[in-house]
């Protein structure tokens, strides 16, 4: 799982990227307290057949922080002026968790510049309980600081196979600059709504991806999701958790691949 090596920079806000191979454009946003090294995996693969761009959040990796307290709603606008500082008119998107609200934010936003949407664990109307379990995590960045083991403990399975990816994701997490963090899990604890409903909406090609052991980013959730959309579709990868990506990559880049083979549908 080699990183990428190096990272550009947009000149207009600061963003840090990473680019690989030519073709239809395909952006990817990771989740919050990750960077874009998370896709690896997907950037090695699927850079065969695509120009991949592999963003990394505000505040997040080298890219430029967002102001303090910024909502869903201002990293929907971020990633437009990402699109523009590269001249990138339409692209197909991916996001992972907050990556993935991101992405649904920009399908109900600007559907004229989405070719198609995948949304990996993405998060959608939780209930109460997970809410104030969220919210709660929230509030407490700012006076606890980051909570590393958490995360892992939701994350992955206590198993051999996810042991690199666990490592990888506590060394990101450590790398974290606090107030962003704290910015960027505020909004995604906030955001599971902002946009929830707006798929009735969508006509691009919608695929909602999880993991049938996530507890947070639930199969039920996906399936929810993709009944909305006119064009979406649910997978669910059995024996994982949130960062399938991570964790079953060839199963996550074969159907990758088969979405980016569906045929576009105007917004």
């Amino acid at each position: 799982m080699a990183p990428p090596s190096f990272r550009r920079m947009t000149a207009s806000n600061g963003a840090a990227y990473y680019e690989a191979g030519q073709g239809e454009p395909l952006v990817l946003i990771h989740g919050v307290g990750m960077r874009l090294d998370a896709w690896a995996p997907q950037i090695a693969v699927l850079s065969e057949s695509h120009r991949v761009i592999a963003v990394d959040m505000p505040g997040h990796g080298e890219s430029r922080p967002l102001p303090t307290g910024s909502d869903l709603t201002a990293f929907v606008a971020w990633l437009a002026t990402v699109l523009d500082a590269l001249s990138l008119k339409r692209v197909n998107l991916a996001g992972h968790s907050m990556g993935a609200l991101i992405s649904g934010g920009a399908v109900a936003t600007f559907p004229e510049r989405i070719r198609r949407v995948a949304l990996l664990n993405g998060v959608h109307r939780r209930d109460a309980a997970a809410k104030a379990a969220v919210l709660a995590r929230a509030a407490s960045i700012p006076t606890t600081g980051i909570d590393i083991a958490g995360p892992v403990s939701r994350w992955f399975s206590e198993d051999e196979a996810s042991l690199v990816a666990r490592e990888l994701t506590r060394k990101w997490l450590s790398m974290m600059d606090v107030e962003a963090y704290a910015t960027a899990y505020g909004a995604f604890a906030a955001g599971d709504e902002t946009y929830a409903d707006r798929w009735r909406d969508a006509t691009c090609p919608a695929l909602f991806l999880t993991g049938a052991d996530d507890p947070n980013s639930t199969p039920a959730m996906a399936e929810a999701m993709a009944a909305k959309a006119r064009n979406g579709y649910a997978r669910i990868i059995h024996g994982h958790r949130h960062m399938v990506n991570l964790t079953a990559p060839e199963e996550v880049n074969r159907l990758l691949l088969e979405w980016l083979e569906l045929p576009e549908v105007p917004a």
